[in-house]
């Protein structure tokens, strides 16, 4: 069931493989207008992660803000989105990952994804989300897997739905697709 929701905000969706230069794509179109914060959803839950949290934060410029926010970004865009006119979130798959983790089913996603777009058409700002193409690899082996494969498939396609603009990065070329 779609919500009706206001147009407020400019959502952009970046999608594309591990790697692929996706969130180089999203700072690029996220542009200079400030205030700016960059919404990370990964935790860094080993030092590889860590490393690769790090690695990222150097490339920004030190106007972006940062938010952790692993699990409820509905709260945060309506708690502290309006104060930014740019908003990146880096990234949905990771965010999926910490929410299914919590064992929600599929049609329970869908509702909680429902419930972060009508958080982020009520702010005013450039809102840029960063996801993996999951599709693109090999059919996972274990049941788990698929499941969370085709979780994140259907993410993407109702993010992409609502989006004004939708991306997909290869080897670090963006391509428009909407």
């Amino acid at each position: 069931m779609k919500r009706n929701v206001s147009r407020r905000s400019r959502l952009i969706l970046v999608v594309g493989g591990a790697a692929s230069g996706k969130s180089q794509a999203a700072l690029d179109r996220a542009g200079r207008t400030g205030p700016k914060v960059f919404v990370a959803t990964g935790q860094a839950l080993d030092r590889e992660m860590a490393a690769r949290i790090a690695r990222h934060r150097a490339t920004r410029s030190a106007d972006w803000m940062t938010a952790e926010v692993p699990r409820d970004l509905a709260a945060w865009f309506r708690s502290d989105g309006k104060a930014y006119r740019t908003i990146v979130v880096d990234c949905l798959t990771l965010w999926l990952s910490n929410v299914y983790g919590r064992r929600i089913a599929g049609a329970d996603v869908v509702g909680r994804v429902d419930d972060v777009l009508e958080a982020i058409r009520a702010v005013p700002a450039k809102v840029v989300l960063v996801s993996n193409e999951l599709g693109f690899g090999l059919v996972p082996t274990s049941r788990s897997a698929r499941a969370f494969r085709d979780v994140a498939g259907r993410v993407n396609q109702q993010i992409a739905e609502a989006a004004d603009e939708v991306y997909v990065v290869i080897s670090g070329q963006s391509l428009r697709l909407k």
